[in-house]
């Protein structure tokens, strides 16, 4: 996007409410890192701008966070245990908020990559990339974990790219808007699972699957606000994939697969890989992490969720953009670089969907989970 435009830009950002957001970062504390643990900061969205990220608990590899929908709890994947969910107690310290530990279970199966928390509040969910799983988990009344309740193992890999796809490796685990189900993307199988959840008692039961490009490596997905439509990035693949969903049935259908780099982009990279994928609030756009090429692709959604089409390529201004989030009022993007050990600030065009660069980012280290609660 060009620089003429930064100001405008600027501008029509800040008209709404100011308010001051939480944000939580999940990291990457491997022996060549500098993290202890999870980090809180404070986004002031009139400003767009980030305080200094503080320590807020120390953990080993907690990788990627989940808030408890009404409850002050805070949840991360961790490598425990052989691995492991954990959660803390959010509260108010001298020098900001700060986590007070709850305890953890073992999550039976190897590597877990991505937790969440149904809309009910009752069951945490997790996937495990190592194992090829996704395990649910019961929460009491204060939010804690009280026990593991599923363990559903994916049998089928595809095999397609043999160093990545000899088995199955569940990347993300999430419900569906009524609740009903959980959908899992598969990067081994080139697939999203579709889980029956029955919430009351936090068990799962498979229920059915849909194929994604072979090759292609399902990695996350996101729903658009529409409920009936969602969005898988294949990490493989560099793509995008558009799925139609009926909440009724409990059935995903592929609507369309999209690039987000092109093939010029890719030839002679050493590496690409292809990270997040976030819808905006408004619906109008959605937006996929590229690493390698360290920039974020964003899209116009069409009018029918069906489609989508590319209007801009972003630098993140840092190295390994692993996660980023949109912050609660729509109007900026904040990009996770795990290598430069950054947070960096983009201003959304409300009407294009292009990013700008504020100019603005802060020292954060290892970030790969970045969560507005």
């Amino acid at each position: 996007m060009h620089l003429t435009s930064t100001v405008t830009l600027l501008l029509a950002a800040t008209t709404a409410s100011a308010a001051t957001h939480d944000l939580w970062i999940g990291t990457d504390t491997g022996p060549e890192r500098m993290s202890q643990g999870i980090y809180h900061l404070t986004f002031d969205d009139e400003k767009g701008t980030l305080s200094p990220a503080k320590l807020a608990a120390e953990a080993s590899q907690p990788g990627f966070l989940a808030k408890h929908p009404t409850l002050p709890v805070l949840y991360a994947t961790v490598d425990a245990d052989g691995g492991a969910v954990a959660a803390w107690r959010i509260v108010e310290g001298n020098d900001g908020k700060r986590l007070q530990p709850m305890g953890s279970v073992p999550t039976g199966d190897g590597g877990p990559c991505y937790v969440s928390v149904d809309y009910t509040g009752r069951v945490l969910l997790s996937a495990q990339y190592g194992g090829g799983s996704v395990a649910s988990y019961l929460l009491k009344e204060d939010g804690s974990i009280a026990e593991r309740v599923s363990l559903l193992e994916h049998d089928d890999p595809s095999g397609v790219v043999p160093d990545r796809q000899a088995a199955c490796h569940a990347h993300w685990a999430g419900v569906s808007p009524n609740n009903r189900y959980v959908l899992s993307p598969d990067l081994g199988a080139d697939r999203v699972y579709v889980h029956a959840l029955d919430a009351a008692n936090g068990v799962l039961t498979p229920h059915g699957s849909v194929k994604t490009p072979p090759g292609g490596g399902a990695r996350h997905f996101a729903f658009h606000p529409s409920g009936t439509e969602g969005y898988v990035v294949n990490e493989l693949a560099m793509s995008v994939s558009a799925l139609g969903w009926d909440g009724d049935k409990g059935e995903l259908t592929l609507l369309g697969t999209f690039e987000t780099l092109r093939t010029d982009q890719i030839e002679g990279e050493v590496f690409n890989s292809g990270s997040e994928v976030r819808v905006h609030p408004s619906g109008k756009f959605a937006y996929v992490g590229n690493r390698g090429h360290d920039s974020i692709s964003a899209y116009r959604v069409s009018d029918d969720r069906a489609s989508l089409t590319l209007v801009d390529q972003e630098p993140v201004r840092g190295s390994h953009p692993r996660n980023f989030a949109i912050d609660p009022s729509g109007k900026w993007l904040i990009a996770a670089g795990r290598d430069s050990n950054t947070l960096a600030v983009f201003a959304i065009d409300q009407e294009t969907g292009e990013l700008q660069w504020t100019l603005h980012s802060v020292y954060a280290p290892a970030p790969i989970c970045v969560l507005f609660p």
